[in-house]
């Protein structure tokens, strides 16, 4: 998405996902001069069932904003 991001991630068991966001948008950001905001929202995954609903969602995300047709793939994602 041109103005946020979407991730499904796992975390080391002796991070926390705050220090991860925090070094991963120090590293972008200086290599790229975004300016990030200060926070992030957060959601636990806690099954299957849920991981696939965020996954679906994330991947509609760029259709449903109207930058790609339901039968493309957007340029910038991901996928594993």
């Amino acid at each position: 998405m041109p103005d946020h991001l979407h991730a499904l991630i796992v975390v080391a068991p002796d991070k926390t996902l705050g220090d991860l966001i925090g070094s991963w948008k120090r590293y972008v950001g200086g290599k790229t001069g975004i300016e990030w905001q200060k926070n992030f929202f957060d959601h636990r995954v806690r099954n299957e069932e849920s991981w696939e609903e965020k996954a679906a969602y994330i991947r509609a995300n760029p259709i449903r904003a109207g930058l790609i047709k339901e039968n493309e793939t957007w340029a910038y994602s991901i996928n594993y």
